[in-house]
């Protein structure tokens, strides 16, 4: 197996032919990108996904951690799951997997969705789909609370939850024999996905191969403020109220931790954030949970081939100059940056291809960087 170096290198090389983004015609604004990223009807060819419930955090019960079964047992791991989240404070998350036939001989891709998302957001599925075109495992990983689990953990989910994503790796590596992992992640989940790499450093499992991140919050606090700007309110009112949707979900299953007193006085993430998911998960504040949670304080640390995608004009996420200049001065990392994309979208003309710009190159990274 070649190093990290000179895959890297080959992969840089590959990248050096490849045309700069250019947007869909009438999508140059940040804005459309986004909005019409998320409307634009799509077609996946998947196979029907196994699932898997997966212990991430065992409570008072550490001798069970790390967990989980497939569709085989469901049922009694289900209610297995829902009794160790009354019973010890244990969190489950659901993962919905695609296996090819020979897969411990394969490429795992792991995909972890972004604020408010889940596994079936089109974004995890447009990547699902291409990757397993390609002959890729596929996890379609829900974060905590996702995917309408609110009941599997008596926790709120958050930013820096990156040890859920490592307990995935391990407990499926362990189970289906798979010797290759690649990491995405978009938006928060590309925060997650980068914060566990520069968490692991060189010291990572060898399963670990390559990470991407597209349009990813490394940096929670500016991204958090841009997203109150008066251009940007129609983005925070949505999160906002997905976001007291579930904490109101939550309130109503585990009474005896949440209340939800104050919560129609919040009006802005960074309340929410502070008076919410700080308070419940263990942060001062809002501050001080997006600087433990940002992941830009691991880039220099990031010990695998890494790519990070992301639009000078997404409209809400934003990079600190110290961040970008840490990821390009880490030789691991390939730092793409673009005049247009907006947030997750990178929308470029249907031509020889369906125009899904990120979703290619992305795929053409890992397997450039994973292959023998």
């Amino acid at each position: 197996m070649r190093d990290t170096s000179e895959l890297l290198a080959e992969a840089a090389s590959n990248f050096a032919d490849t045309p700069e983004f250019l947007p869909r015609r009438f999508l140059r604004n940040g804005h459309l990108q986004t909005l019409v990223g998320n409307f634009l009807p799509r077609q996946y060819v998947l196979p029907e996904p196994e699932a898997h419930v997966i212990q991430v955090d065992a409570g008072e019960a550490s001798a069970r951690y790390g967990s989980g079964a497939s569709d085989s047992r469901a049922a009694d791991r289900l209610a297995q799951a829902h009794t160790d989240v009354r019973s010890h404070g244990a969190s489950y998350v659901l993962c919905h997997c695609h296996w090819q036939a020979n897969a411990g001989q394969c490429l795992t891709v792991l995909l972890v969705h972004g604020l408010e998302g889940s596994s079936c957001s089109q974004y995890v599925l447009g990547n699902s789909a291409r990757a397993w075109a390609a002959g890729c495992n596929v996890i379609r990983m829900n974060m905590r609370n996702c995917g309408g689990t609110e009941d599997l953990s008596p926790t709120l989910y958050h930013s820096g939850l990156s040890g859920d994503v490592a307990a995935v790796m391990r407990t499926l590596a362990s189970e289906k024999g798979l010797s290759a992992f690649a990491l995405i992640g978009y938006s928060m989940g590309g925060n997650l996905v980068l914060k566990l790499a520069g968490e692991l450093r060189a010291d990572g499992p060898e399963y670990l191969k390559a990470v991407v991140g597209v349009s990813p919050a490394m940096d929670l606090a500016v991204s958090a403020d841009a997203l109150h700007s008066v251009r940007n309110r129609v983005y925070e009112w949505k999160f906002l109220n997905g976001l007291r949707r579930r904490f109101r979900r939550k309130a109503e299953l585990f009474p005896a931790i949440y209340s939800t007193e104050g919560l129609e006085r919040i009006a802005t993430l960074r309340q929410f954030d502070d008076k919410i998911t700080a308070r419940y998960s263990g942060f001062r504040g809002a501050d001080d949970y997006y600087d433990r949670a940002s992941s830009s304080h691991g880039a220099p640390q990031i010990a695998v081939p890494a790519l990070i995608l992301h639009a000078l004009d997404d409209p809400f996420i934003r990079m600190l100059p110290s961040t970008r200049a840490a990821l390009l001065a880490n030789p691991r990392v390939r730092l793409v940056e673009t005049a247009h994309g907006g947030h997750c979208a990178f929308l470029a003309p249907a031509v020889e291809y369906d125009g899904y710009w990120a979703e290619k190159i992305l795929l053409d990274f890992l397997l450039s960087v994973t292959k023998p």
